[in-house]
């Protein structure tokens, strides 16, 4: 299980979509709700399915998530379905809007700049307290990681990529053991991936895991200067490659879920 999908669910994993019917559909129904039916908590097996969708930009902001079709796919009641909507909803993945059902979540130019500059604030603070505890085994578990991010973007494996270069952040305060920190970066992160859905460039991405490889030798090097440096650098960077002036993807159930 990754350290985004342990922050913000515990059991359930995180990720990022496309579209809600072509994601139902590349998953056979049968399969969806026999997984769903085996869970000791239905409802979250459900939160874990959309959120996963959502994160791995196949469903797109704005796409509207019918209770029906929900309850239809996974083989439950429209009330679990109800529940999972309202979970997500806390997380503000999806909005809920009275007479007119669920969307997933359209974050606004002003909420992206907020959501990055409240990044910035924790995550610096966050790799100070790092850079004091550092140790080689934290260092390797980094490594480990970024190996990982490099093995996705150079295969151009979107989905894998956009979770492992927000689970990077993530990771850096479970290895501190802080679980709340790991919490709210997880949520925020996962805010990040509906705005990088949005506004994200289609070659922005690629240099963000050089740039995890900066931060990991500066913590290494127990560079607490250079390391708060190069993670406020990283985040400012992703921020100005977003295109807030770029037409918002279209959304397509039946393409998300296909």
């Amino acid at each position: 299980m990754n350290s985004v999908s342990k922050a913000i669910f515990g059991s359930l994993k995180v990720y990022t979509v496309l579209g809600f019917e072509a994601m139902i559909k590349s998953m056979p129904t049968s399969a969806l709700a026999a997984a769903v039916a085996a869970s000791a908590n239905p409802t979250n097996a459900i939160v874990e399915a959309l959120t996963k969708a959502i994160v791995e930009h196949r469903l797109h902001p704005g796409t509207k998530l019918a209770e029906q079709k929900l309850a239809d796919h996974f083989g439950v009641s429209r009330t679990l379905v109800r529940q999972a909507l309202f979970q997500l909803s806390q997380n503000r993945l999806i909005r809920l809007e009275p007479a007119r059902g669920a969307f997933v979540a359209s974050p606004s130019v002003m909420e992206a700049r907020q959501v990055f500059a409240v990044r910035r604030m924790l995550e610096a603070e966050m790799t100070r307290a790092f850079v004091r505890e550092v140790t080689p085994a934290k260092i390797k578990a980094l490594k480990e990681h970024v190996a990982k991010e490099k093995a996705a973007v150079a295969r151009a494996d979107a989905a894998s990529r956009t979770e492992l270069l927000g689970d990077f952040h993530v990771r850096m305060a479970e290895l501190m053991g802080n679980e709340v920190l790991a919490q709210l970066l997880g949520e925020l992160i996962s805010r990040c991936a509906l705005i990088t859905l949005m506004y994200q460039t289609a070659t922005a991405a690629e240099y963000s895991s050089d740039e995890h490889s900066g931060i990991i030798r500066a913590l290494a090097a127990r560079d607490e200067s250079l390391a708060v440096q190069l993670m406020t650098e990283h985040l400012l960077n992703v921020e100005k490659n977003l295109a807030f002036d770029r037409k918002v993807p279209s959304n397509d159930l039946s393409m998300a879920l296909s």
